[in-house]
């Protein structure tokens, strides 16, 4: 039986997973980690994308988030995004629209941070969304 570590995926407004894990993959700004337990101690600044933990029990949990950083010690991980959804969760044909629109809005020329944001939340999201499938 492989070593377990507590993992904890919290977003700006709430916890969006707990529990004992055997193994976290994300996405960083340098490229993908997987962490397991008693992995040396990190902090890395996320990319918008997809982290995907696997529970004790086996279970594959895919989460879309949106940037932020992960921390880990021996025996713990937390990743701490100003967004993140459980793929189940996400409607990916809404996001699939709201990334087109994004697109478009950024065709003709709206490079503001707040569409430049969402854009990327969409994105992650309909990754996430395929990856769960």
């Amino acid at each position: 039986m492989a070593e377990t570590f507590r993992v904890e995926i919290v977003s700006a407004d709430r916890l969006v997973w707990e529990g004992e894990a055997n193994q976290l993959v994300a996405m960083t700004t340098e490229g993908e980690i997987g962490v397991l337990a008693h992995h040396i101690p990190l902090i890395a600044t996320l990319a918008p994308g997809t982290a995907e933990v696997t529970a004790s029990d086996g279970t594959r949990h895919i989460i879309a988030v949106d940037g932020g950083f992960v921390s880990v010690t021996k025996d713990r991980a937390a990743i701490i995004a100003p967004y993140a959804q459980m793929a189940a969760d996400i409607n990916v044909e809404a996001a699939r629209r709201t990334l087109l629109d994004l697109q478009a809005k950024r065709e003709a020329g709206d490079n503001s941070v707040a569409t430049l944001q969402a854009y990327h939340r969409a994105q992650s999201q309909v990754k996430t969304a395929e990856r769960r499938k």
